[in-house]
C-alpha cells in the first residue's frame, strides 16, 4: 500500500496549495480520499484522471468536496477524447442526499457506503467511524489485508477512536488547531489530542493533516511529540508513506 499526500489544508487552500485529497495506490489500483479545494490540479500530477479507479468521500463540506464538479467535467472531456465510456464510482453516504446525487454525472456514478458496514473496493476493504463534527462525518480505517491505516476526516476528540485505531500502521489525523486552542466547537482536533489517540491506539506512524494556515507548523509537531513516542509527520503535497 502507497498513500501519497495531495492536499493537506483545512477550511481553504494555503498559496498554491489544495485542501484534503489522498491517494491511496496497490496493485495497479488507485483509491482517492476525498477531493477539496485545489485538489484536482495537484492530483494530475500524479494521476491521469482516467487512470482513477474510484473515490470516497468522508463528508461534503467544501474542503473535501470542492473539486468534485470539475473533476466530472475532466473525465467528461477525457472520456470523448479517449473514446471510452468508463463510469467512475464516487462512494458517499447519503444523510444529505442532495449532495449524494450531485455525485452521479455523464461518467461518474454516485455509490451509496452503508457506515455501520465493511466497504470492499478493489484490494481495499474500509471500516467506518461516525465522527464528531457539524455535518454528518465518517472516518475510516483501510487495509489491504497486509497492513491499514486510520483516516479521522473532520472529527473532535473522542474516545472511540482509540479502540477503532488499535495496532494500525499509520493514523492521518485532523489537527486543524493549536494544543493551547479549543477545537471541539468546531469539530476538528489540536495536535496534542491526535497525538493522545496515536499513543494509547499504538499506531505506528502518526500524519497530521488538516492543518491550519496561520501560526509555525512545525510546533504542531513539537506539541504532539510531548504525548507520542512513534514517528511522527507533517502532511505535505507530494509526501509518501509507506508501512
Amino acid at each position: 500500500m502507497k498513500v501519497t499526500i495531495v492536499g493537506h489544508w483545512g477550511g481553504y487552500p494555503g498559496p498554491d496549495g489544495a485542501t484534503s485529497c489522498y491517494l491511496v495506490e496497490k496493485d495497479d489500483f488507485t483509491l482517492v480520499i476525498d477531493m477539496g479545494s485545489g485538489a484536482l490540479g495537484k492530483l494530475q500530477t500524479y494521476k491521469h484522471v482516467l487512470d482513477i479507479d474510484a473515490v470516497i468521500l468522508s463528508h461534503y463540506h467544501h474542503d473535501h468536496v470542492a473539486d468534485i464538479g470539475v473533476f466530472q467535467y475532466a473525465r467528461l472531456v477525457h472520456s470523448y477524447l479517449r473514446g471510452v465510456e468508463n463510469i467512475l464510482p464516487i462512494y458517499g453516504h447519503i444523510e444529505d442526499k442532495s449532495s449524494f446525487n450531485s455525485l452521479t454525472h455523464d461518467f461518474t456514478s454516485g455509490v451509496a457506503y452503508d457506515p455501520t458496514k465493511e466497504l470492499t473496493i478493489g484490494p481495499f476493504q474500509i471500516r467506518f467511524l461516525r465522527t464528531k463534527h457539524p455535518v454528518p462525518c465518517f472516518g475510516m480505517r483501510i487495509t489491504d489485508g497486509e497492513s491499514d491505516f486510520v483516516y479521522t476526516a473532520d472529527t473532535a476528540y473522542q474516545e472511540e477512536w482509540i479502540n477503532f485505531a488499535q495496532g494500525a500502521h499509520m493514523l492521518l489525523a485532523d489537527c486543524n488547531f493549536y494544543a493551547h486552542q479549543d477545537a471541539t466547537k468546531a469539530g476538528h482536533m489540536t495536535s496534542e489530542e491526535g497525538a493522545i489517540i496515536a499513543q494509547k491506539a499504538h499506531v505506528n506512524d502518526l500524519i497530521l493533516s488538516h492543518l491550519p494556515q496561520y501560526g509555525d507548523q512545525e510546533q504542531l509537531v513539537k506539541e504532539a511529540s510531548e504525548h507520542f513516542s512513534g514517528m511522527i509527520h507533517l502532511a505535505h503535497e507530494g509526501f509518501i508513506w509507506h508501512p
